[in-house]
């Protein structure tokens, strides 16, 4: 095995390995703490519901080990075997080397890996979340979620990727600079097209009916001085109990969503309070930020890719042979392993990502609370979000540094009383 493949191999085995270790440790420090509520949620939680959120943390845990396992092994076998050699000489003698047709190799594969996680979700969603009660969703629904998202990746992924080819031979040794701006480009045209057009064709939005809530959060908005075009409501019921709020769009076009499950579970004040953190994020520019850090990533992604596109060494590691030359047919075996690997690295500077954002909800809970001011509706709001989706109150910290993009309850509330 060549020296690159071996380090690949090793990273590979290195993820798998540390996942499950932090996922046996996280479940060995929640099993410590399973018998009795600890002192800190005792006010928000009763031992039943408590007992029942370790059940709902452990089987998941367990549940992505599986998972984990799983995808390590099927990466491991896709890119060791010699398949996507014989997958790419194939295809290429049957459809040509064509800009097409390379596009067309690109997203088979894609669908093709895809398909193989779809056990798995069908199993998460009618066997895990059923037992807990949260699935609401219909195999039909499930089905069609399925297929629409296929269809929407056929609509706009491959042409994207037919694009992104071509301006290999339309601009040559810079073709990645052109390509990283066009996927840019794109990426912020969804943002501007998704809640209109893209959304709607899995979710029902409607406006927030008139009423105190309505006046409640659109006068939150005009005093943050918060540009929205409209609060609507969502039926995530249809497919979990579980509930969320967010904001989507820029300017114009920007509209503040709320789950209809959010909604049911949270009085008013509680819901200003949520949306007031999700209002912080905006006025901190967090979205901004993580929007200059995704188009640094893509950047960064695209001149690697054009880097290793030349390296013959990086080729024959995995099985393909180095063609020479600039063209698509040379450069998508460099994008395909490229886009395999890329979890493999970003797993183990994800502690450092995660840092960053936790700053980011400790800065919109601070917002939330100036804005209420007083932090208890939204402590209230926390608690009962816990409370209703079960969430792991005892996280190990480690497993916590590795997986968890904001902050725990007790970490969040402890902010925010020491800021109060």
């Amino acid at each position: 095995m060549p020296p690159f493949a071996i380090i690949a191999f090793v990273l590979i085995l290195a993820r798998a390995t540390a996942e499950l270790s932090l996922s046996r440790l996280n479940q060995g420090y929640v099993r410590a703490r399973a018998n009795d509520v600890p002192p800190a949620f005792r006010a928000m939680i009763d031992e039943a519901t408590y007992r029942r959120s370790v059940d709902y943390t452990l089987a998941k845990s367990r549940f992505g080990d599986v998972t984990s396992m799983f995808e390590a092994v099927v990466l491991i076998v896709v890119i060791f075997s010699g398949v996507l050699p014989w997958a790419f000489g194939r295809f290429s003698a049957s459809f040509g080397s064509s800009t097409l047709a390379m596009a067309g190799f690109l997203f088979v594969t894609g669908i093709a890996l895809s398909i193989s996680g779809l056990p798995f979700a069908w199993y998460a969603q009618f066997k895990l979340e059923e037992r807990f009660g949260f699935n609401t969703t219909t195999t039909k629904t499930w089905v069609l979620d399925r297929m629409k998202g296929f269809l929407l990746a056929g609509l706009l992924g491959y042409p994207l990727l037919a694009l992104v080819l071509k301006l290999i031979e339309w601009t040559g040794a810079n073709w990645w600079l052109w390509a990283a701006a066009i996927v840019i480009a794109f990426q912020l045209l969804l943002l501007l097209v998704a809640p209109a057009i893209i959304m709607p064709l899995f979710n029902k939005f409607i406006p927030l009916p008139e009423g105190t809530l309505r006046e409640r959060l659109f006068a939150l908005a005009q005093r943050t001085k918060f540009p929205t075009r409209s609060i609507e409501a969502m039926d995530g019921s249809k497919r979990s109990r579980h509930s969320n709020a967010f904001f989507t769009g820029f300017g114009r076009f920007r509209k503040i969503v709320l789950f209809d499950t959010l909604i049911a579970q949270l009085t008013e004040p509680e819901l200003e309070s949520v949306l007031a953190h999700e209002i912080g994020h905006y006025k901190k520019r967090h979205v901004l930020k993580l929007l200059g850090v995704s188009i640094a990533g893509v950047l960064v992604a695209f001149a690697a890719i054009a880097w290793l596109a030349r390296q013959q060494w990086f080729y024959r590691a995995f099985g393909f042979e180095h063609q020479g030359g600039l063209a698509a047919a040379n450069v998508v075996p460099a994008m395909l392993l490229f886009a395999l690997l890329a979890g493999t690295i970003s797993f183990w500077v994800s502690p450092v990502v995660h840092i960053w954002s936790r700053r980011f909800e400790y800065e919109a809970d601070a917002f939330a609370r100036a804005t209420m001011g007083e932090a208890q509706p939204l402590i209230r709001a926390l608690r009962k979000l816990s409370e209703k989706n079960l969430s792991n109150l005892t996280p190990h910290p480690l497993y916590s540094s590795f997986y968890y993009s904001h902050p725990t309850l007790l970490e969040r509330e402890r902010a925010l009383g020491i800021s109060a």
